[in-house]
């Protein structure tokens, strides 16, 4: 069973943030959810890291923000984002309000990802993480868009360092995500070559549309 696990897509995914994310690192969870990769990203940036997190749904920063705590409760009081401004942008007054949580090395918004630029600066990211669909366990009708995914993801290549990863999770299903999936792999099939490495995985072998891993790399 552990060997199956360990193919999911979102370990399959993890194993390439190991590669790129270390100790100081500054990330970002564009699809916070309930903060799988989020916590994930906190553990790998570690206390001199930052990592922001993204969701349009208070119950996703809720459930995410208990799953923090329990995961850091003696470094919760700390803030590395206090005093390093290196990596963040200078948040407006609009964007200070959809900060709700702010802890340890993290800090969650409850705002868009096609936002992005509003809160980090170009090269300066080592990690940006998009699981594409809705809230597992939430509201089905409430799912990322090809329009805004897009926009996020231009603005991700801008905020990624050379040799930054993107990491796309893109699921699709009978109620989510055919036209988002195939908005994605068109704009992924025409980054240009010199400026990015794409791979896409597929399950080929398993039946009705399982997820497709995609990692871009900024050369």
């Amino acid at each position: 069973m552990a060997a199956r696990q360990d193919y999911q897509i979102t370990a399959w995914c993890q194993r390439l943030m190991k590669e790129h994310v270390k100790e100081g690192s500054f990330c970002i969870d564009a699809t916070m959810g309930n903060g799988n990769d989020t916590e994930f990203l906190c553990h790998l940036a570690g206390p001199g890291g930052q990592v922001l997190a993204f969701d349009i749904q208070e119950a996703a920063l809720a459930h995410t923000q208990d799953r923090l705590h329990q995961a850091f409760p003696a470094e919760c009081s700390l803030s590395s984002f206090d005093n390093n401004s290196d990596v963040c942008a200078a948040v407006s007054d609009l964007g200070a309000q959809h900060i709700r949580y702010q802890h340890y090395n993290y800090r969650l918004c409850l705002d868009s990802h096609a936002n992005l630029q509003a809160y980090a600066k170009p090269d300066t990211a080592d990690c940006i993480v998009f699981n594409l669909g809705y809230l597992p366990g939430g509201d089905h009708s409430i799912a990322t868009a090809a329009q805004t995914t897009i926009s996020a993801l231009e603005q991700s290549l801008q905020i990624l360092k050379k040799d930054g990863l993107l990491s796309i999770c893109i699921y699709s299903g009978k109620d989510s995500g055919f036209d988002e999936r195939d908005a994605v792999l068109e704009w992924l099939k025409n980054l240009d070559p010199r400026k990015y490495l794409v791979l896409l995985t597929s399950y080929f072998n398993r039946p009705n549309n399982p997820p497709i891993p995609v990692a871009v790399i900024k050369l």
